[in-house]
């Protein structure tokens, strides 16, 4: 197994816990906007974050995605550790921000280390809190912010998680993420452009305002 497993979790799990992961984890390499789960289908394997990052969505009965969180470095995802769980199909979608690392874990280590290491549980339990309080605020910001506002906020999450203030997304991509039209992004992207906070380009932007 390739060091950076070490270097990632090192402050996160026990020395015992990490040679059984780097013994029976499978190593993936995801390209940059590869589906790494969708939604319908069954969860076999919890993924740990090596590098890279990756965006959460919920789709709707349409097909229509609405962003819930991204994952980063260090990270696992809590909605899948549920699917683990109850054996149920993923009720999200996972796609690869940018080219990205995972180690893989069979679902049925879940359980048995959350027995056996008590750094495991911490983490499934952290994870937990963290991922709830990233859906509430998703939620605060769909209910309480005004479109504007939800739009410069996704556009700091995403140039954070990128580690790169330069942008390379399309109006409409963005509109599915926030689950409105293109017309209106595209509208309010100008606005926050006039404002000082961003500079459009073709088929990217430059985020100012982090």
């Amino acid at each position: 197994m390739d060091k950076s497993l070490y270097d990632a979790f090192s402050i996160v799990f026990e020395e015992d816990l990490l040679d059984e992961i780097a013994q029976i984890g499978v190593l993936r390499n995801i390209p940059s906007g590869e589906i790494i789960l969708g939604a319908e289908d069954f969860v076999t394997s919890i993924p740990l974050l090596i590098e890279g990052a990756i965006k959460i969505s919920r789709l709707d009965d349409d097909g229509d995605e609405l962003l819930l969180y991204f994952l980063e470095r260090g990270d696992t995802c809590a909605l899948t550790l549920n699917c683990c769980l109850n054996r149920s199909k993923s009720e999200i979608k996972a796609v690869a921000e940018k080219d990205t690392v995972l180690v893989m874990i069979p679902v049925e280590k879940m359980e048995e280390w959350i027995i056996n290491y008590k750094s495991w549980r911490s983490f499934i339990f952290q994870s937990y809190n963290t991922r709830l309080k990233e859906m509430l605020d998703s939620i605060d910001s769909i209910a309480f912010l005004k479109m504007d506002k939800r739009l410069l906020q996704y556009l700091r999450d995403k140039a954070k998680v990128n580690q790169n203030e330069i942008l390379e997304i399309t109006h409409q991509e963005i509109a599915y993420d926030l689950h409105t039209s293109r017309v209106v992004i595209s509208r309010l992207l100008k606005n926050l452009e006039k404002e000082g906070r961003i500079a459009l380009r073709r088929n990217s932007l430059e985020v100012f305002d982090l």
